[in-house]
């Protein structure tokens, strides 16, 4: 039995809070998709989600994007922590166990809405708002075996949130701000990613190189839709020549859908309770069928707390239920997304992947980091300051000897010690633990 194939099971969600969006808003969103005219009115959104109006054979169509279950948010926190309260419990994670006793298990990946020009889904604007209140909640549940990890979504040139991007550097500072805070103020730093709008590019490419192991982004699709009008043929989101495997991949350096070897692995994982990319039954033969081939696979998927979560967890146990007919031999274990991933890469197996030890320490004005005990994931670690004033910058180590030493020089070239409350520095191991140093100064 210990030699049977494992196909870890990873519910990962893409942790926004609360939002709410009124009729109006709904309808200005159909008709901008679709090129539509339409008053706003109970009647005709009840027609339209029924199919009830010719539209040129798009009938269906718009009826997937304005579903009943996709229009029903978590508006609040309330709402969140009474889907929660169920959701977390051990009745509902027990309701289907895995074969080793373990029940259902969430990989929290929790966003920060920054930098808004408005805030019409009125979303909980603030660093760390959605982070602190899961971590809270998974504290005052004993939920031992959910993972916090990362969500970030680049803004729009308007700073727009209902309009999409894919610029990492367009929206840095942003980036650097929270990642800054989460290292300093929480003592945190990401090794799992979910990809704002499912989409990596050249400048997400090489940020997540450098700082971030596990990237849960792939969403290879067999039967490749067409898709709606706002993400057709590609848009955001586009795998489309990326590996079909649900057993991960090293991208290459110039092209994320293709294997190559850079550094992080990339996980596929498709969409539940959602309007495209749906995981479905076949999805979960492939994994198991990989799984018995292979000895391991990660069959991943994703949705928003937005939205009820649970009825996507029913889902997705039946299709479970149901593939594990045919493949009895293959185990079925709920993970974490980072937990999954050195599981199945077999990292903590790896001699040479001892846990990470650093030496942080100040000469004088200069910072040295050094690695004591084991391997660091990628070219430095992330550094981050805190002013006396409340600012928070980032900015590149000097690297004295690569992959184990790092220096960098307060003074007039960057900022003066005398003016700092804090330094952190954040890094992933390179079996995918994350490590965190501070320094307060006094």
């Amino acid at each position: 039995m210990s030699d049977s194939p494992i196909l870890y099971v990873v519910h990962c969600i893409d942790t926004e809070g609360p939002l709410t969006e009124d009729l109006v808003d709904t309808f200005q969103r159909i008709n901008t998709i679709f090129n539509l005219s339409f008053t706003p009115s109970r009647e005709t959104l009840d027609r339209l989600q029924n199919a009830e109006i010719d539209l040129g054979g798009q009938e269906l169509e718009v009826a997937r994007v304005i579903a009943p279950r996709l229009l029903k948010y978590n508006e609040n926190w309330g709402d969140i922590r009474d889907m929660l309260q169920d959701a977390l419990s051990a009745k509902f994670r027990n309701t289907m166990k895995d074969d080793f006793g373990r029940g259902w298990v969430y990989s929290w990946h929790c966003m920060d809405h920054i930098g808004y020009s408005e805030n019409p889904r009125r979303k909980d604007v603030g660093y760390g708002n959605v982070f602190r209140f899961y971590r809270n909640i998974l504290n005052e549940t004993s939920s031992e075996d959910d993972e916090i990890n990362w969500h970030f979504h680049p803004l729009s040139f308007s700073r727009n949130p209902l309009q999409c991007a894919t610029s990492y550097i367009n929206s840095y500072d942003i980036l650097v701000q929270i990642l800054c805070r989460r290292i300093i103020e929480d003592q945190w730093f990401p090794v799992a990613n979910r990809p704002g709008f499912n989409s990596i590019r050249p400048d997400s490419h090489a940020f997540l190189e450098q700082w971030i192991p596990f990237d849960y982004a792939n969403q290879y699709y067999e039967a490749e839709e067409k898709g709606q009008a706002d993400i057709a043929e590609g848009r955001f989101g586009d795998w489309r020549r990326a590996p079909a495997t649900w057993r991960g991949y090293h991208p290459h350096h110039d092209d994320h859908q293709k294997e190559g070897n850079c550094r992080r692995w990339i996980f596929r994982c498709l969409s539940v309770g959602t309007r495209c990319k749906e995981l479905i039954l076949n999805h979960a033969y492939q994994a198991m069928s990989e799984a018995e081939e292979r000895g391991s696979a990660i069959l991943a998927f994703a949705n928003h707390d937005y939205r009820d979560i649970r009825p996507d967890v029913t889902q997705v146990r039946d299709l479970l239920g149901q593939a594990k007919i045919s493949h009895p031999d293959v185990r079925i274990c709920f993970s974490g997304a980072a937990d999954a991933a050195r599981k199945h890469l077999a990292l903590l197996k790896r001699k040479d992947h001892a846990d990470l030890k650093l030496k942080t320490n100040l000469v004088e004005n200069v910072l040295h980091v050094d690695v004591e005990v084991g391997k660091v994931f990628g070219p430095q670690p992330f550094l981050a300051i805190k002013t006396k004033t409340q600012h928070y910058y980032h900015d590149n180590f000097d690297i004295r000897e690569p992959a184990k030493s790092w220096s960098y020089t307060f003074d007039e070239q960057t900022v003066t010690l005398d003016t700092i409350e804090s330094i952190g520095v954040g890094v992933a191991s390179d079996s995918g633990f994350p490590v965190v140093e501070k320094i307060v100064l006094e």
